[in-house]
């Protein structure tokens, strides 16, 4: 019998865009989502986030958003507020979701003085664990073990139906065991 809290079969997948790797220093710039019940996906959230300060030239080429595409977009604090509505109380899902929950975590408490305290599974740990043999565990690593299509890969929607699928698979793989 799978752990519910290992694998969960409600859950939303949460991913993030940034322009860099500190919560501190840095702005989001995508925040994406997909809802899943009974194993299934059920919605998807995904909204581009103006950020305080201009998208370097190596994270418009990683993520493939540019300076043009958010300069009419809503600001953190606008559109933060609809994203935690979206995710609600779920178990988020991620990989490496902790970066993910340190910048959300971050822009709640400037912004809203709000904790972010949703349970959470990160797929990478659980390719560690169900998946030792493998040298790479990134998610496009994983992408590629499990044949998931990853063109798209470090859009925000795309890192989630990416991370569901990776999920999916290790889930069978845990089954089996």
């Amino acid at each position: 019998m799978l752990s519910t809290s290992e694998f969960p079969e409600n859950y939303t997948v949460i991913d993030i865009e940034t322009t860099g790797l500190s919560p501190e220093k840095n702005s989001i710039i995508e925040l994406s989502a997909i809802k899943v019940r009974k194993n299934k996906i059920d919605g998807m959230f995904t909204e581009l986030v103006k950020p305080s300060g201009s998208i370097s030239s190596f994270i418009s080429s990683l993520t493939g958003i540019t300076n043009e595409m958010v300069k009419n977009t809503g600001k953190i604090e606008n559109v933060l507020p609809h994203y935690i509505d979206f995710i609600s109380n779920d178990i988020v899902l991620g990989h490496n979701v902790k970066f993910d929950i340190r910048f959300i975590s971050k822009n709640l408490e400037n912004y809203y003085n709000k904790q972010f305290r949703n349970q959470s599974t990160d797929t990478m740990r659980l390719s560690r664990k169900y998946c030792p043999n493998l040298q790479n565990h990134k998610l496009s690593a994983l992408a590629d073990y499990f044949n998931i299509d990853s063109k798209g890969h470090h859009r925000g929607l795309k890192d989630c139906e990416m991370t569901y699928y990776v999920y999916e698979n290790i889930k069978q793989i845990a089954e089996n065991l």
